[in-house]
């Protein structure tokens, strides 16, 4: 027997796998049926009625979330019939909505504004008062709930239940009346409460760190992974270019990673990366004090550095939140052409590495540890994971170069470790953070670009390959991969080579 069934979607025969219904059918083929509830990574409700299409022969509409389709079936999505049920479908929907628009954090990706531009009716039909609903709800740490908003298509009461297995939410009162709310007004307090935002079609559920923050229209886009753990979450990136800010990040649909959703702490890593806390130039320690100067004077001072000391005499220390390709160019030159071999992860100490929520969150709260012990064991310095910072001090050293966490603030004792460093070793600091510069005794500082500011590889828990696909222009101005430093610091060494 065939394990597909052959059907017509508005006039066009197509062939799908059994089992698929109408909704999925037409949206892998590009055809749009306006619908509310219905969510790919949420369980069936058919609440919302919106979805309503024609099926030749039969006398009535049926909704196109929960209809399977079989062999031989015609839908039509497009008739004059289905236009009317969808305009009368969403004046019901529009009842008791506020004209909120204009301030809702929900303008430009609102899916009731959306469907009023393409199927509403434009002159309501009700005379009657709309139902006044509360409104502005303190309803857990990173939201805001505006109940007159919602239209109850309980996909954030599926989410509670199916994804994060909390039930926090609950459908309360009948008809007009009734009410999305919390159970015995207790606040959500899981780490996934965001997704409510991003699955709500309307503006009922609004995001705490992002709300009046920006317009969306106004926000650039750029496809990336989250840094926040080895989950390696795809994400889209949303900032301002011209402003050199980023506002927010969002889950970007992987069926082998993340599905649909992403943690509120991944969320949160855009937030050390935006251009009040960035090191945007270079530092080199004269004397008692450290001096502006180029990137390409810093990397030339250390490149003397190097070429003065034995090579045991020199350390690496890696945070595992660079890209594959930076590791390569940063191993090949200092380990296989310098003969350095005492390299050391950087990691948070402390760390659980067994932890998992059993959503998405891990314990390893780095994107790349597999990347960089990949690269570690091409050099012939394979590792097991493993917080080797204080080997690092206790090492006889007298130079480390180190690639510090680029998720400076998730990094607790970070300015602390830095200072002991300094204070022992002769520290070459490429970093982000503009507070490291306050830190006294570091030789020279490197100004490096963000994870969202680049595009590379990285490995994630299970070794899988993700990618870092666009990159927003670096928040700092002189900003440089891990790449870019290396090039720059080959051409300053073949130039003082030529002299």
């Amino acid at each position: 027997m065939s394990d597909e069934v052959t059907f017509k979607l508005n006039g066009k025969e197509v062939s799908v796998p059994k089992g698929m219904t109408v909704m999925e059918a037409a949206s892998r083929e590009g055809v749009a049926i306006p619908h509310f509830c219905w969510h790919p990574g949420l369980e069936l409700a058919g609440v919302c009625r919106f979805c309503m299409v024609e099926i030749v022969g039969r006398p009535k509409l049926e909704i196109a979330c929960n209809l399977e389709v079989t062999e031989g079936l015609e839908v039509s999505t497009i008739s004059e019939k289905t236009r009317e049920a969808h305009k009368w479908a969403l004046e019901f929907h529009l009842v008791n909505h506020p004209l909120d628009c204009p301030i809702c954090d929900q303008a430009g990706e609102c899916k009731l504004q959306d469907f009023y531009m393409e199927v509403g009716k434009y002159k309501s039909q009700m005379t009657r008062p709309k139902v006044l609903k509360p409104k502005c709800l303190d309803v857990g740490s990173e939201l805001v709930l505006d109940t007159e908003r919602c239209i109850l298509c309980s996909r954030c009461v599926r989410f509670e239940e199916e994804v994060t297995k909390t039930g926090a939410l609950g459908i309360f009162d009948r008809g007009d009346r009734a009410i999305i709310g919390t159970y015995k007004q207790e606040k959500i307090s899981h780490g996934y409460q965001e997704n409510l935002v991003d699955i709500c079609p309307v503006g009922a559920f609004t995001s705490k760190s992002f709300r009046f923050k920006k317009r969306v229209w106004f926000l650039e886009e750029k496809e990336s992974i989250c840094l926040g753990c080895a989950s390696g979450c795809a994400v889209s990136v949303h900032g301002r270019s011209a402003e050199r800010r980023y506002y927010r990040l969002k889950p970007r649909f992987d069926p082998e990673v993340n599905g649909h959703w992403m943690c509120d702490l991944g969320r949160k890593t855009f937030t050390p990366l935006n251009s009040e806390s960035r090191l945007d130039k270079a530092y080199l320690r004269t004397e008692a004090m450290l001096s502006e100067a180029s990137s390409a004077e810093v990397l030339a001072k250390l490149s003397h550095q190097v070429d003065s000391l034995e090579p045991q005499k020199i350390a690496l220390l890696i945070a595992p939140q660079y890209t594959n390709e930076e590791y390569e160019a940063f191993l090949r030159y200092f380990v296989v052409e310098r003969g350095i071999k005492n390299v050391f992860q950087w990691r948070e100490p402390g760390e659980n590495l067994a932890a998992f929520d059993g959503i998405l969150l891990r314990g390893d709260r780095n994107p790349n540890t597999q990347g960089l012990l990949a690269k570690l064991s091409e050099c012939g310095l394979g590792k097991d994971i493993g917080d080797e910072y204080e080997a690092c001090l206790k090492s006889k050293a007298s130079l480390v170069i180190a690639l510090a966490p680029q998720n400076w603030r998730a990094h607790e004792l970070l300015a602390t470790q830095i200072s002991q460093l300094a204070g022992e070793k002769d520290l070459s600091l490429w970093t982000l953070a503009h507070s490291h510069l306050e830190i006294p005794g570091i030789s020279t500082l490197i100004p490096m670009k963000g994870f969202y500011e680049k595009t590379g590889t990285t490995l994630n828990f299970s070794k899988r390959e993700r990618h870092l696909k666009e990159a927003f222009p670096a928040a700092a101005d002189n900003a440089l991969a891990v790449t870019e430093a290396l090039e720059l610091l080959r051409e300053r060494v073949a130039h003082l080579q030529g002299s």
